[in-house]
């Protein structure tokens, strides 16, 4: 499939609305009660024959879930200033927020990474495999996705590489769907579109664990996804943190040791 597309098609603010409605597949209706305005002012606006006051474009895209970064691009497809702003990545206090979140999980691994899966921060127990790659990997940007699929990366070091894959494929797509990013659409196609579509492995009990092969060790680790609540920098918005956890004893125990 093509994810790219007209993604590089500039949008009037009413076609913008529209099609971000119809990716949460909800009706007009449906957007109107959300927003507490008609149904007929959600349609004069998304057919252009009304241009919305900057209050107006928020309150719709505030409904739909769209991202910082995309109602920026609302508000001057609208014709208005745009409202947030987008700190650096290397700016001390949001790198100070995110290493918070990510010191306070260890001895477990954790990173965060942004909305195309560059990494941007990791935690002392995530650099012990960053340390196990090929240095090729990690010159800025380093992509995640390149990182986790390369044999020169974790592909090496992971058991159930064909779980992963999947696992990543249906994120990622996933992650498309909700919200389209020209340059996470290129991976996808590069990357994971000749992915099977299903987990390849069997069933796990409760989650599936990504299993990886360290020292004559197998460890096995299960993760969460965090974001930070109400931002109002778009950094920060389109940041995610990945947190490791053992699912076993035998994992536990080889974080807590520390290194050998």
């Amino acid at each position: 499939m093509d994810l790219v597309g007209t993604l590089d098609r500039v949008f009037t603010v009413g076609e913008s609305l529209r099609r971000w409605r119809q990716r949460r597949g909800i009706s007009q209706l449906d957007l109107a009660i959300a927003a507490d305005v008609s149904a007929r002012h959600v349609s004069l606006v998304e057919t252009g024959k009304s241009r919305p006051s900057a209050e107006m474009v928020l309150r719709l895209a505030e409904q739909l879930g769209v991202p910082l970064r995309d109602r920026n691009r609302l508000l001057l497809a609208a014709g208005h200033a745009p409202r947030y702003g987008e700190r650096p990545l290397d700016d001390d206090v949001l790198r100070q927020a995110i290493g918070r979140v990510l010191g306070a999980h260890e001895p477990f691994p954790a990173l965060a990474f942004d909305r195309s899966w560059n990494l941007v921060l990791a935690n002392r127990a995530f650099g012990r495999f960053l340390d196990r790659v090929d240095p090729d990997l990690l010159r800025p940007p380093v992509n995640l996705l390149r990182l986790g699929l390369d044999p020169r990366g974790f592909a090496g070091m992971v058991v159930n590489l064909a779980d992963v894959r999947a696992m990543f494929r249906a994120r990622v797509g996933r992650q498309l769907a909700t919200a389209p990013d020209p340059e996470l659409a290129a991976l996808f196609e590069e990357l994971l579109a000749a992915a099977p579509e299903g987990v390849a492995g069997p069933a796990a009990d409760v989650v599936l664990p990504m299993i990886l092969r360290v020292d004559g060790r197998e460890l096995r680790l299960f993760s969460t996804i965090t974001t930070f609540g109400t931002p109002t920098d778009i950094t920060l918005d389109e940041v995610a943190i990945e947190s490791y956890y053992p699912a076993d004893d035998d994992t536990a125990e080889y974080f807590t040791a520390g290194p050998a």
